[in-house]
């Protein structure tokens, strides 16, 4: 058994989250984290809500609210939402905790006293019409390297360059479209040139695993080639303090220096809500102990490079040596588990434009397992994939009610119609051996490919198993085994069936949860295959206001393999599953997205 960090990126907090931020960190991490508790690995899974920075202040401003009421509001949506897609988060908190202010103050004094940070005198880029503060993503132009239009003040996506403002060519600010002012100010750098030895040979060990996604690997040794210096304040008064600057409470830390660091402290809170506060170490201390990082590929560079450089620099491992700080040795991650874009009818999202679809419509309308069903088969693990109203409806229709919901609907009604509990087996034949057998393989096949992150081929291999099950009733025909001479091997058969849904149902488990409870119960089953996540209204640790966040129980489900199904349990009649959709919803969406489109 192993110690599992699933540490997953943090939903930004302007705004409620579609369907394309869930597919990229959401349910890739969920179904990995269940399959490896199911596999009997003790998983701690971790996040929250990232809530500092300009772009909370400028939609804050936007509607007339402060900065912490529109992270306020905007959190609890976000916690409804995933909590309703069945996200099982030992702990999903928030970056506005006093734990977490704490945490981060210590991790930044460590790696200043080490050494690892610079202050040093830069120009910033401010609103000529505000005077706040632009981010680097805030700001746009063309890329001095590769003169690509549309390259961000922090990188060029194009050609996957780091950047600063000041480099681009004709920048602009993507508010309001005025050239930003740049004047001189003075901010803390971590000193990356200092750790990226360190950080080179952390990736070239990596990269010899094989076990990284190949676009992930060669993004991260790549822009180790052009590794410069990195500002970890700004001239903001949102934001945590910076120690040392407490007269100067309009410069904060960079959002993105405390939101990397929120997987520490959120591991270090959850520790603190069990009632051991150092039970967070066997996850960052233990040198045997794994972690993986989910997100999408656009925050890459802050958990190859960034995070994994504060960790170092807080251990005393770069250049400049130094001792490990209040938090001991930290283990760099894993593997960065980072998927591609999801698109939406051949565009990308942009919620300014009403090119968006959020998860909460979504699951207001359709089952959350139709929506995670879509992303674990169609969504964007190694390559952009593009989300398509159809494509939804007809994988709903054709794969999960005509595939998994008939099987398990069948096989439920033909037991409660023909005997009313799960019949014991008389003599197999050859035919049940197979089908028996072929599922019985899969659990090692599903979970190899789960556990190496290639979840659209291992919920494919499942459905393949559907299907070959599907099969074995129209080979059989136990629906027309009428005669008294043939109730034997219509028990037999039905007894097998009942198996074969059980074990698949087991395998489906990570993918499905909500579905995977109720075909357990369609079968007569009184457990909880797949624990759900819920709201617990918690007060700050440290006396600061409370909040919502998600936790679980997750310790108690099945093993991960073949379990023998129970004879005599009842069966009554089934009700389906999975709600077959109307070829009409297509045209629905497309038009109300055609209507909230214009409207943007």
């Amino acid at each position: 058994m192993s110690t599992v960090l699933s540490a997953v990126a943090w939903p930004y907090a302007n705004g409620p989250r579609h369907i394309g931020h869930v597919a990229g960190f959401g349910v890739p991490s969920d179904v990995f984290s269940r399959y490896m508790r199911m596999a009997g690995h003790d998983v701690l899974m971790v996040s929250g809500t990232d809530e500092h920075g300009t772009p909370i202040l400028v939609e804050a401003d936007k509607q007339g609210v402060s900065a912490r009421d529109l992270a306020d509001r905007n959190n609890r949506l976000i916690v409804e939402d995933l909590v309703a897609l069945g996200l099982s988060y030992d702990l999903f908190t928030r970056t506005t905790t006093r734990n977490h202010y704490q945490v981060v103050q210590d991790m930044f004094v460590t790696v200043r006293d080490n050494g690892y940070m610079i202050e040093q005198p830069t120009r910033g880029a401010i609103s000529p019409s505000t005077g706040r503060t632009l981010p680097d993503r805030y700001i746009e132009g063309t890329c001095p390297i590769c003169k690509t239009p549309g390259a961000r003040g922090d990188q060029c996506d194009a050609c996957g360059n780091q950047l600063d403002p000041t480099d681009l060519i004709d920048p602009v600010s993507r508010i309001n479209g005025e050239t930003p002012e740049f004047i001189e100010t003075t901010h803390w750098f971590l000193d990356l040139p200092a750790l990226a030895a360190e950080l080179g040979r952390w990736l070239d060990e990596r990269e010899a695993t094989g076990l990284w996604r190949p676009n992930v690997i060669r993004f991260s040794q790549n822009i180790l080639e052009d590794i410069r210096p990195r500002a970890m304040t700004r001239d903001i008064d949102w934001g945590i303090p910076v120690p040392g600057w407490e007269d100067q409470p309009n410069k904060r830390l960079y959002v993105w220096f405390d939101a990397v660091i929120g997987y520490l402290s959120a591991s270090i809170e959850w520790a603190r809500r069990t009632g051991d506060p150092d039970a967070w170490k066997k996850w960052w201390n233990d040198p045997q102990a794994l972690s993986y990082y989910f997100m999408g590929k656009d925050n890459i560079v802050f958990h190859s490079q960034i995070w994994p450089a504060e960790m170092l620099a807080q251990n005393g491992a770069g250049d400049k040596g130094g001792e490990p700080g209040a938090f001991g040795e930290l283990n760099l991650p894993t593997e960065v588990v980072s998927s591609e874009f999801l698109t939406m009818e051949g565009k990308k999202f942009s919620s300014s434009k009403g090119v968006v679809i959020y998860v909460r419509d979504v699951l207001e309308r359709y089952q959350p397992d139709a929506l995670r069903y879509f992303i674990s088969a169609a969504g964007p693990e190694n390559q952009d994939a593009d989300f398509t109203w159809s494509e939804f409806v007809s994988r709903t229709n054709n794969e999960l009610v005509a595939g998994w919901g008939n099987l398990v609907n069948r096989t439920a009604a033909m037991i409660a119609k023909n005997v009313g509990e799960i019949p014991a087996a008389g003599e197999l034949e050859d035919v049940d051996r197979r089908l028996l057998e072929a599922i019985r393989e899969g659990f090692t096949t599903v979970g190899d490919l789960i556990e190496r992150h290639h979840q659209r081929n291992a919920i494919a291999e499942v459905m393949r198993l559907v299907g070959v099950a599907n099969r074995y009733v129209s080979e059989t025909e136990p629906f027309k085994m009428k005669a008294e001479e043939q109730r034997p091997r219509l028990l037999t058969v039905l007894h097998v069936l009942a198996q074969a849904v059980t074990d698949l149902n087991t395998m489906l488990a990570p993918f499905l949860p909500h579905s995977a409870n109720a075909v357990e119960k369609a079968l007569g089953g009184e457990r909880i295959i797949a624990p759900m996540p819920r709201i617990e209204e918690v007060e700050d640790l440290d006396g600061g206001p409370g909040y919502p966040v998600i936790t679980g129980d997750y310790t108690d489900v099945p093993a991960w393999g073949h379990h023998p199904v129970t004879p005599g349990r009842p069966v009554s009649k089934p009700t389906p599953i999975f709600v077959k959709l109307d070829p009409k919803v297509a045209e629905e969406e497309l038009a109300r997205l055609e209507a909230e489109t214009t409207e943007g």
